[in-house]
């Protein structure tokens, strides 16, 4: 005969959350101590967080990287939905806060009578483009203890918006791999800047998919790539600061027209620069601005 009083482990991390909810509602004055947090979250979204100098910080039970003076972060992945639980401890006391991912919409077109060539590469491409994925992975899984992530990072490029994150085309009736980044359109030649400092930790100058490719680490996994540019005007391992010339705009790779492809990393989790920056859907961004 079953234990009626059996209580099943997705129920009690239920009641865990709950309880975090209600204990978050009773200790104002202990969240405000413990913890500020930045950011909304979503898929796609960075949050960045600063807890008390020798604070502990995990989400759902992963520990996270906390810096010496408190600050940390973590992202979201265009399919990620539901809630986590950010859990923090410090001089013998602990928060627990629940985070609860609101649902985004995404631009789905199908395009049909597409030659298959041009969406499948051919053949004798595809040695070269496992082994630029796994630079461009390499350089994101960097783990440096820069701290210029939690400052504030501003657009590399100016021009209008022309492609958002999470769009997806549908060639033929077979998904096409989703967008994850935001596209700035402007002619050949136009500059990028550092949206924060950092240390470039890969340049290549024709990828088969992005062309010139360019990629800054922030510090703490978080890290841009730049990519389909004209030109790289910086070097591997060079520190650059925020608003330094870094690149220019371009068409390189598979690429239809001249634009910036602008990409956030935390580790491998695609993040959405857009949603970061505050922006909107649609318009002109100006380099240098939040």
């Amino acid at each position: 005969m079953r234990n009626r009083f059996l209580i099943r482990p997705s129920l009690i991390f239920r009641m865990r959350l709950l309880i975090a909810s209600a204990l978050l509602l009773l200790s104002p004055l202990l969240q405000a101590e413990l913890l500020s947090l930045r950011g909304d979250p979503a898929p796609g979204a960075l949050l960045i967080g600063q807890a008390v100098p020798g604070a502990r910080v995990w989400l759902n039970e992963k520990p996270l990287r906390v810096s010496q003076s408190g600050y940390f972060l973590f992202g979201f992945g265009r399919d990620d939905s539901g809630e986590r639980l950010l859990r923090i401890e410090a001089d013998g006391r602990h928060l627990e806060r629940l985070i609860t991912l609101t649902s985004r919409q995404w631009n789905i077109q199908r395009v049909d009578g597409v030659p298959a060539r041009t969406v499948t590469p051919p053949p004798e491409e595809l040695e070269r483009i496992r082994a630029e994925a796994a630079l461009v992975r390499k350089a994101r899984e960097t783990d440096s203890d820069l701290e210029f992530f939690h400052h504030d990072f501003v657009w590399p490029a100016s021009g209008r918006i022309s492609g958002v994150y999470g769009s997806q085309r549908i060639y033929n009736g077979k998904p096409g791999n989703p967008h994850l980044g935001v596209d700035i359109a402007a002619p050949t030649g136009s500059p990028v800047i550092a949206p924060a400092a950092g240390i470039v930790t890969l340049v290549h100058e024709d990828m088969f998919y992005s062309g010139g490719t360019l990629v800054i680490d922030h510090g703490f996994g978080l890290s841009s790539t730049f990519i389909h540019l004209h030109s790289v005007l910086v070097k591997e391992g060079q520190q650059i600061r925020q608003g330094d010339l870094i690149a220019e705009i371009g068409a390189s790779g598979r690429a239809t027209g001249p634009h910036l492809d602008w990409r956030m990393n935390w580790y491998q989790e695609r993040l959405d620069p857009q949603w970061f920056m505050g922006g909107m859907e649609s318009g002109q961004v100006k380099a240098g601005s939040r």
